[in-house]
């Protein structure tokens, strides 16, 4: 049975409420569209890389107003809501990089937190040290959305191909890669790191972006774009405006795929280099 999808492409900025205004309309809009899965990208809340700023607005999941109006939307629309992320303030003081989940009901299906900080030195002046403001995620999540068993992960976990296999060997069929790449990173890596990832699992790849130039001075890549379990890209966008990309999926397709290289089921044991 195939699932009508959206995913959302935003710029989001350093002002929380704007950004959930941005977020309502466009979901609102591929709801009436027919979808009945809506991702978001990564961090769809706050994107600030002054830490000073960023922890001035970071509030805690039970006070910031993102989850509940979420929750909301996803109900009044009768759709299934992937909140790709919202930055949040976590127990010890640091922040979580949090995707979120939320049923037709409105209740809560899954919450992932990013596993993978996104540490590295790109080259050009330019540097990230997620870790130092961000706690790391300890649990992969599988759930279910709309007629599919999805597996959570956010942007840099795409560069660790072990987490996609374990997610799809606990059942996903599709996996949501929500994420705010680099212009370099992206304009390298996007593409061929989101297709690996679906030839690899035999999976689809779900990815809504951020994109363009934040008002932070950080510049994301967009793009976003749903990969086959085959490697075969059913949509994208070309461009880093916001905007909102639909496909249509059929999980049947993920285990066709694996029925023809069944790839998740030859591993074998063997000795280290």
């Amino acid at each position: 049975m195939r699932t009508r999808i959206a995913l959302i492409q935003m710029r989001s900025g350093g002002d929380p409420a704007r950004n959930l205004d941005d977020a309502e309309a466009m979901i609102r809009e591929a709801a009436a569209n027919g979808a009945r899965l809506v991702l978001t990208p990564e961090v769809t809340n706050l994107v600030e890389k002054d830490t000073k700023r960023l922890f001035e607005l970071l509030k805690s999941p039970e006070e910031d107003p993102a989850p509940v109006r979420l929750s909301d939307i996803a109900e009044a629309n009768r759709i299934d809501i992937l909140a790709g992320s919202l930055a949040l303030l976590g127990p010890d003081g640091r922040a979580v990089n949090r995707a979120m989940l939320f049923g037709p009901d409105g209740g809560l299906k899954a919450r992932y937190d990013k596993i993978h900080m996104f540490d590295v030195k790109i080259g050009a002046g330019e540097t990230w040290s997620e870790s130092t403001n961000y706690r790391p995620g300890e649990r992969a999540v599988v759930a279910d959305a709309a007629g599919l068993k999805l597996g959570l992960s956010i942007c840099y976990d795409v560069r660790f191909a072990y987490l996609y296999r374990a997610l799809a060997k606990a059942g996903a069929e599709a996996i949501a890669v929500p994420s705010a790449f680099t212009r370099p990173t992206g304009r390298a890596h996007w593409e061929v790191l989101l297709r690996a990832r679906a030839i690899e699992t035999g999976s689809f790849i779900l990815a809504p972006a951020q994109g363009g130039a934040h008002e932070d001075g950080r510049k994301t890549w967009g793009h976003s774009m749903v990969v086959g379990p085959w490697g075969e890209i059913i949509a994208a966008l070309d461009h880093d405006q916001p905007g909102i990309l639909y496909a249509e999926i059929d999980p049947a397709e993920a285990r066709k795929a694996r029925e023809r290289i069944p790839a998740l089921a030859g591993d074998r044991e063997f000795e280290g280099p």
